[in-house]
């Protein structure tokens, strides 16, 4: 599979992570938080999404959230997720 095989629609935000990673834990309680309605691809159900958010990334560090408009952060604050949000009118 490839990054362009991860279907993106106008409005949707995806997202790799682990319940282990605490940076994964609090992003997904941001986006919850705001009420940012996202697909969350849990890597440790899926561990062949790795290499997905691996090839979208370039790292192996999580968590990658993509956003509708094909970027992506890897490990982002929440500063950077609220000011992408804004940035795509989300919030």
């Amino acid at each position: 599979m490839t990054s362009s095989d991860t279907a993106q629609t106008p409005q949707t935000i995806t997202m790799f992570g682990a319940d282990w990673c605490r940076d994964c834990r609090r992003t997904k309680s941001q986006l919850d938080g705001l009420g940012i309605a996202y697909t969350y691809v849990d890597l440790e159900a899926d561990p062949a999404a790795a290499d997905v958010a691996r090839e979208i990334s370039g790292r192996t560090n999580i968590p990658v959230v993509v956003y509708p408009d094909a970027s992506h952060h890897v490990e982002p604050s929440n500063a950077d997720v609220e000011a992408k949000l804004r940035e795509l009118s989300l919030i």
